[in-house]
């Protein structure tokens, strides 16, 4: 078991024993995290991809990288349970404690456990309807659940997966997708609340230190479609929870140069201004990661981006995404090793500053 979390000092000192740049580092909450980090989607449920991802991780912060996301049904539970172990290959043989890495982790979506052999229905019975922790009708159509109970259950199960007494920051998983098929707005949001006050109690006992909200389409789309969030109006709701000093501090969403609706289209208001998402994010001083930096392998194909320089597909991809304003980190999935060892060379460049991507984004749009 690691204790503790991710702390100013700890991160602080990461920076200076393994980052090549200090501009490869954002300052956030007094946090010092890697501007590009490390996500565990994709992979089979099984032993051969715990070990790269293992391997991968340990690469990856070694070239500085300290912030790594997982979700409890990333690979039936296996993706956690292979970042909990790296971690502490980590701090066992490698020295990197438990206070400079940054541990981000996902409940919501209804799970299997690929350890435990046997049907998944039968599991779900088992683990969560019989003993009550789902109550009837309880979960979505799209295996999707919002009570509490079975929330503060898959926190447990992330704790012990990961071998970590506290997580830095829990993400409530894809809410609107989840759920809007099968309830209303107003429905959502009023069990919404219930959660983020059950978020600010595991907060003050210490086992998490910040949560947030981990969307595919809700922050990307406009406020006609039915899985639609404004930020601002989720914040007021958090503040109502737990006061000026909640922990409802970051938000993931997809971005890429051609998922490109967080930075050009008006999808949120603010102070009933309409913005792009990461206007609206900077303006309300939330922390932002993005996910499917290479579109999951799609961006890589020879001729799909434009050559602007910096080196390969995925280098340029996870330049570009980091250095766009208002975005703490593309969270890149690789396991191979050809793949880290290519995707890693990032960390040895600085990222463009505001004029570069401004000229470059001007050149590419043009």
């Amino acid at each position: 078991m690691l204790h503790g979390h991710a702390t100013a000092s700890g991160t602080q000192r990461f920076m200076r024993e393994y980052g090549r740049h200090a501009s490869n580092y954002v300052e956030f909450d007094s946090l010092r995290l890697s501007n590009v980090g490390m996500g565990t989607y994709l992979g089979e449920a099984d032993d051969a991809t715990d070990d790269l991802v293992m391997r991968a991780v340990a690469d990856s912060a070694m070239a500085g990288i300290n912030v790594f996301d997982t979700a409890i049904n990333y690979r039936s539970q296996k993706a956690e349970r292979a970042l909990g172990r790296a971690l502490a290959r980590l701090a066992g043989e490698g020295g990197i404690t438990r206070e400079s890495i940054f541990v981000s982790t996902k409940g919501g979506y209804v799970t299997g456990d690929a350890d435990i052999p046997g049907d998944f229905w039968q599991h779900i019975r088992e683990q969560y309807t019989e003993p009550g922790i789902i109550k009837e009708g309880g979960m979505s159509s799209q295996y999707h659940c919002m009570g509490v109970p079975f929330l503060q259950d898959q926190l447990r199960r992330s704790l012990a997966n990961l071998g970590v007494d506290c997580i830095d920051l829990l993400y409530l998983h894809n809410l609107m997708e989840g759920q809007s098929r099968d309830a209303s707005t107003p429905d959502i949001m009023e069990r919404l609340y219930d959660i983020l006050e059950w978020y600010e109690s595991e907060r003050a006992g210490g086992r998490i230190r910040y949560y947030g909200l981990a969307t595919w389409e809700s922050f990307r789309v406009g406020a006609g479609d039915p899985r639609h969030l404004n930020l601002e109006s989720v914040l007021e709701m958090a503040q109502r929870a737990g006061g000026a000093n909640h922990g409802l501090r970051f938000v993931q969403l997809p971005y890429n140069m051609y998922f490109d609706q967080a930075l050009r289209s008006p999808t949120q208001t603010v102070r009933g201004r309409a913005v792009p998402f990461f206007e609206a994010a900077e303006a309300l001083n939330m922390g932002v990661f993005t996910s499917v930096p290479l579109m999951q392998g799609r961006l890589l194909a020879p001729g799909t981006l434009p050559d602007f320089g910096f080196g390969g597909p995925s280098v340029r991809s996870l330049q570009f995404v980091r250095s766009t304003p208002g975005v703490l980190a593309p969270l890149v999935g690789h396991k191979s090793p050809q793949h880290v060892k290519e995707n890693l060379q990032v960390m040895g460049m600085p990222p463009m500053d505001r004029p570069e991507f401004d000229a470059l984004l001007k050149r590419l749009l043009s």
